[in-house]
């Protein structure tokens, strides 16, 4: 039929060497784009070998370029064509919008709607532009933010994309734009913006507000995202003048699961990915979620909702957290009260005077990050600001390693006590080593993992005051120096088992010296598998963040953990028993 094989049709993959031509489809196509003058639009690439041709002219098409429609709707929706359909859109937005009227944003939502349809999607997970979904969305908000309107107000709905908007001005009350779309085959989902009325009063003239709703976008972009969320709702985006800077936003959820903990989020355009720092939650109930965002020009104009596996809401969950904190922080107090009323009794000789000033250091630690554990959930809940957020993970992130260095000074006194047997250290010089080494240490990496990360807003994990694992991995700052000494005390039990165990030792020292090794070491052989698994299964919640197994003994474990010092280092020791 003299058609060209211009366009790869393979469905499995754009670019393979299998080339099928469909009658004149892709040369109708070209001539059609062609007479739009496209080829001028196109950078040297994959685009412009698909695109560039001949020039039939036709006027009538540069008024809306409809006379692409027909051919860009019959191509299969293929990754390669997704591309080239989302470079097409980003040049039209970028060259061809003046003058943007209800022809022309219809036929751009029309050729939108195509590679937006939600049959589709799993294509999208092969487009060699990770970031196609982010020009894309960045592009339609570029070329809807110049529609003309008609008589004050203008409504452009496809399936898949839909467009609104109003004239604007101080004494409006407030404005809303109601969408309700089809995200698949079976339902639908409902979203709605509201320009408040304190807001309006900020205009100095009549000025236009433009909205478009995505109902399948959120799951398209999932498609590059690292971070295992799932979007939860109709990707909402606004066009508003500079001087509107908030905005509320009513989210119907597409999956309406008790279980799981709903975000509100803006698009980060610059940076390409979602940003809780964008908006607030002002009420989450099963079937929706009402947010308050704040609109940016350059960076935000975006929003969403976003569900989470890896912050699962479940009643076993908070119940075991309440009581295991609960139970934790009494033990460490009861545990310090102890120490407080023995220490006389039970710090005798240098070994031993050692030892309990170890414990208490790890019981207050472990007792400060448990009271911080609770703060920080308090200031995420109440949405208070980011600095707060801040400040708390940091000083979760110093206690907690501050537990893990103690624990490592108390293995270092079990060598020093076994095999340094002739050396006495002054008690003085003890105390400052242990210091510089159960504070220091964790001091310097704290300092050093909010300086390196906060600048480019990476410290933070999305959603919640901890360290960042997703982005930029600053949670190794905890993770590495914990699982290295858990590493190193297990050596440390592993020497005193092969020492003791020879006959030779103890001719050298105090019997009584080498009792109290024992007893060090039996407590660091107990705690140190606790803290290890406690962590372990840490981590075992980000490599599997859906399993509630792996929730519910990391919860265990780490609710516990001021129980397990109270039993091991102070009520089964039996000089403590005696004193008492």
């Amino acid at each position: 039929s003299g058609a060209i094989c211009i366009q790869p049709c393979s469905p499995s993959f754009h670019g393979e060497t299998s080339f099928v031509c469909e009658d004149r489809k892709w040369q109708m196509l070209i001539d059609a784009c062609a007479s739009l003058d496209v080829q001028s639009l196109f950078q040297p690439g994959d685009g412009a070998k698909y695109f560039g041709a001949d020039d039939h002219g036709n006027s009538n098409c540069q008024t809306d370029f409809s006379c692409i429609i027909p051919d860009i709707l019959s191509s299969p929706a293929i990754p390669g064509n997704i591309a080239d359909i989302v470079e097409l859109l980003k040049n039209i937005s970028l060259l061809l919008s003046e003058n943007v009227n209800r022809g022309k944003m219809q036929s751009y939502s029309r050729i939108a709607n195509h590679i937006l349809n939600s049959s589709i999607i799993s294509n999208w997970a092969f487009v060699k532009d990770r970031n196609a979904s982010s020009v894309l969305l960045d592009s339609a908000n570029l070329f809807a933010g110049k529609l003309l309107l008609r008589n004050g107000s203008e409504s452009i709905q496809e399936h898949f994309i839909s467009t609104k908007g109003y004239s604007i001005h101080k004494n409006t009350s407030g404005k809303s734009f109601d969408f309700i779309m089809g995200f698949n085959n079976t339902g639908s989902i409902t979203g709605r913006v509201v320009i408040p009325e304190e807001e309006l009063l900020k205009l100095p003239k009549t000025s236009k507000a433009i909205s478009i709703a995505f109902p399948t976008l959120g799951a398209i972009i999932e498609t590059n995202q690292l971070d295992p969320v799932l979007v939860n709702g109709m990707v909402l985006s606004v066009s508003l003048p500079e001087e509107l800077r908030h905005v509320l936003l009513t989210f119907e959820k597409m999956n309406k699961l008790e279980n799981i903990k709903a975000q509100c989020v803006g698009w980060h355009s610059t940076e390409r990915r979602w940003d809780n720092r964008a908006c607030k939650m002002k009420s989450d109930n099963i079937s929706s979620v009402v947010c308050i965002c704040r609109h940016h020009r350059r960076t935000f104009k975006s929003f969403s909702i976003l569900m989470s596996p890896t912050m699962l809401r479940n009643a076993v969950l908070d119940y075991i957290t309440r009581v295991g904190l609960g139970l934790s922080i009494f033990s460490l107090v009861l545990c310090l009260i102890i120490e407080t009323v023995v220490w006389h009794h039970v710090t005798k000789t240098e070994i031993t005077y050692m030892r309990h000033f170890c414990l208490v250091n790890i019981a207050t630690s472990l007792l400060i990050a448990d009271v911080l554990f609770i703060l920080a959930a308090i200031v995420h809940n109440t949405a208070l600001n980011y600095e707060l957020c801040v400040a708390a993970t940091f000083f979760l992130h110093f206690f907690y390693l501050a537990l893990f260095f103690w624990m490592f000074t108390l293995g270092l006194l079990i060598l020093y006590g076994l095999l340094l047997i002739f050396f006495k250290i002054a008690r003085s010089v003890f105390i400052a080593t242990a210091f510089a080494i159960g504070y220091g240490c964790p001091l310097v990496i704290s300092i050093l993992t909010v300086a390196i990360t906060e600048p480019k807003k990476g410290y933070l994990r999305s959603g919640v005051c901890w360290l960042n694992w997703y982005e930029t991995k600053a949670l190794l700052a905890f993770v590495l120096p914990a699982l290295s000494i858990i590493v190193v005390n297990v050596v440390v039990v592993v020497v005193v088992v092969v020492k003791t165990g020879r006959s030779s030792v103890g001719e050298g020292c105090k019997s009584q010296d080498l009792t109290n090794v024992i007893r060090i070491s039996k407590n660091v052989a107990l705690l140190t598998p606790l803290l290890g698994l406690t962590w372990g299964f840490g981590l075992a919640t980000i490599v599997d963040s859906h399993s509630l197994a792996f929730h519910v003994t990391f919860a265990l474990l780490n609710a516990f953990q001021g129980f397990f010092i109270l039993l091991f280092g102070t009520l089964l020791d039996r000089k403590v028993l005696e004193s008492l």
